[in-house]
């Protein structure tokens, strides 16, 4: 896996020789956060050595380096999934290949099912904790040993500074950003009705079919996590209609201006 990662880093230096000071991930329907970077020098997922695509829609499938907000970036516009049909660790590799370029902050964002009624949709959430529900943890398997530590400790993976950061940032703005415990599954489906109730007895509030393996892969490849989640639907049950994609890509579209003031903020701070 260290030669693979090494094989994609050199390809995406042919074409971006800069420093990388964040790594940011965009969820469905996030994409044109991207579209505010300077001086832009975009990267396919297709061209990468070793690198998986996205087939979703809503992620265009390819790397934007440039600078936002004083800082050097890599964003991921657009990301892969565990249901897209690849073994965990390549729908984890692109962290691997960010902290190889050199980030030592990764930024994951994504779109959520509300699970707590609290939290209601187009509104943020900042994890602070998570439950791998995937049946599945990213770290499985011996080509790991030189990447990172074998046994991780997960007490601080969504770092606490970087979160204090994103409140007080978002309290600046009048963004509304709650704290919440986020289960990731595996996808595509969306919950049942009884999974939604399971998992709010698990003290769940948000859920998805993507980042919490993200941030494993990047707090053990050495990169200082946060994750930011748009809720874009209620959870099956706790609305009228079914959850579905064209309601999450809608739903991101709606929220994307205080997206994108909430992620510059924080970028400036950190």
């Amino acid at each position: 896996m260290q030669k693979e990662v090494n094989e994609a880093v050199a390809y995406i230096r042919q074409f971006y020789k800069g420093d990388v000071d964040v790594a940011l991930v965009l969820g469905s329907g996030l994409g044109e956060f991207a579209e505010g970077i300077e001086n832009a020098t975009f990267v396919e997922y297709k061209d990468i050595p070793n690198f998986p695509r996205s087939t979703v829609a809503g992620h265009k499938g390819r790397f934007v380096f440039g600078k936002i907000a004083d800082k050097n970036v890599c964003i991921m516009q657009g990301r892969v999934h565990y249901y897209e049909g690849y073994p965990m660790h390549q729908v984890v590799f692109p962290e691997y290949v960010m902290a190889g370029l050199g980030a030592k902050i990764l930024v994951l964002t994504n779109a959520v099912g509300s699970i707590n009624p609290k939290l209601a949709v187009n509104t943020f959430a900042l994890i602070a904790d998570h439950i791998n529900l995937t049946g599945y943890n990213p770290l499985i398997g011996t080509y790991y040993n030189d990447l990172g530590v074998r046994f991780l400790s997960l007490n601080n993976l969504y770092d606490a500074e970087l979160r204090g950061i994103a409140h007080r940032v978002a309290e600046q703005l009048n963004i509304e950003l709650n704290d919440a415990i986020f289960a990731q599954t595996s996808g595509p489906t969306y919950e049942t009705p009884a999974e939604v109730r399971a998992f709010r007895g698990l003290g769940v509030d948000t859920c998805g079919m993507s980042t919490a393996i993200e941030a494993i892969a990047g707090y053990h490849a050495g990169m200082r996590v946060m994750a930011i989640s748009n809720v874009t639907n209620m959870g099956a049950g706790l609305a009228d209609s079914a959850p579905s994609h064209s309601e999450v890509l809608e739903n991101s579209v709606a929220v994307k201006d205080k997206f994108r003031a909430l992620l510059n903020a924080i970028l400036t701070e950190i």
